[in-house]
């Protein structure tokens, strides 16, 4: 049995991302920047307006002669001088020989004749060219996930593809013939199966969605072919339950003969001790606890970060923040643990129902509190460490 922190470095490094592809813009949507963008022109290409109104050719009066219009798109060139204005619509280009933009709701117009309400001071309502980027620096970093702005941004600056790290594919394996599908009728001694699917929702809400599901038996055979199929079509194994030492929990000695290799097992912590992950060439394979609290939390500590980390994204194993706890609470474990709580602002509140087997409690949950091992006493006030959910 390993610490927590070993069992946290191990990971760090083992997981480095997975291989880099060219996707188009509208494919990259939560995908990871493999290289650093650099712009292939100023944005904004040009001076632009931000008002629509009109471009001034600025003088020493208030009146100015209108001589022709601008709208988005044209690429007329006007040659204004002293004195003379362009009726001028957002976004499109000033005129090198106009030097601000006074919006439309502070002049009065008589024909081609215009009059200001008051001065305008130069640069006034134009953006220079290259205010959001200066053509060949950098629009975006390397490791930055890609959000619907980012989508946007690199649009406009006229890319049609990007480099992004590719994300990894998941195979969900659960094991148990305790389980029963939902909507079943039930029969004494078993239970309805529930990981599976909070497994691919916890997934999908992490925007992983390149998941299949495995369904075994509880038996050596089963076990091994249905593992070796998974391991071999996906990049990660994600296995619910059949990894503890009881006389129908095949998992281990599956792995073992499919000659995976074991880069830990068990790590003192509670839930989830009988953790184990190992690696067989570049997949790597996560045995989760059958009980459901218990591989949930295993996921969001060890599964979670590491598919992060796959995908390119900085992720990391350490608890987010410190935060405060409500209340007065009793800590007496020979294991650190791992306690759902809900966080409201800088205070948590570590929640009832911390059973292995629970769900109800995690269900109210936003947040794990980190608890140290020992025999001690918290009092209200003090500071935890907190992961949030």
């Amino acid at each position: 049995m390993i610490a927590i922190n070993e069992a946290f470095s191990i990971l760090e490094a083992t997981a480095i991302p997975l291989n880099e592809k060219d996707v188009s813009l509208n494919e990259g949507l939560n995908l990871v920047l493999a290289a650093t963008v650099f712009s292939p022109i100023n944005m904004p290409p040009f001076r632009q307006s931000n008002m629509d109104g009109y471009a001034l050719a600025l003088h020493d009066g208030l009146d100015y002669l209108i001589v022709g219009e601008i709208k988005a798109g044209d690429s007329n060139a006007f040659e204004l001088q002293p004195g003379q204005a362009v009726k001028i619509f957002t976004g499109a280009a000033v005129p090198d020989s106009a030097q601000a933009v006074i919006q439309i709701e502070k002049v009065t117009t008589i024909g081609n004749q215009l009059l200001l309400q008051e001065d305008v001071v130069p640069q006034t309502n134009v953006r220079p060219m290259g205010s959001q980027v200066v053509k060949g620096t950098v629009a975006l970093e390397k490791g930055m996930l890609l959000n619907p702005a980012a989508i946007g941004f690199l649009a406009g600056l006229g890319f049609s593809s990007v480099k992004v790290y590719q994300k990894p594919s998941i195979g969900i394996v659960i094991t148990g013939n305790e389980l029963v599908p939902a909507g079943q009728p039930l029969p004494h001694g078993k239970v309805y199966e529930s990981n599976a699917l909070m497994l691919q929702m916890a997934l999908r809400n992490e925007q992983f969605e390149d998941v299949t599901l495995y369904q075994v038996q509880d038996d050596f055979d089963s076990t091994k072919s249905i593992l070796e199929k998974a391991i071999e079509a996906n990049d990660v194994v994600v296995i619910s339950g059949g990894i503890s030492v009881g006389d129908y929990d095949f998992v281990g000695r599956a792995l073992e003969n499919l000659s995976v290799e074991t880069l830990f097992y068990k790590v003192n912590q509670k839930p989830g001790k009988p953790l184990l992950v190992g690696k067989k060439n570049d997949k790597l394979i996560f045995a989760l606890p059958g009980n459901p609290a218990a591989s949930l939390t295993c996921f969001y500590l060890y599964v979670r970060p590491t598919l992060k980390r796959l995908s390119g994204q900085l992720a990391t194993y350490s608890a987010n923040a410190n935060k405060v706890l409500v209340h007065d609470y009793q800590v007496d474990n020979s294991r650190d643990q791992f306690l759902k709580a809900k966080l409201d602002g800088d205070e948590v509140t570590i929640l009832s129902h911390q059973d292995s087997s629970m769900l109800d409690s995690f269900a109210l949950a936003n947040a794990l509190v980190y608890l140290p091992n020992g025999i001690y006493s918290l009092v209200k006030g003090v500071k935890v460490a907190v992961y949030l959910l």
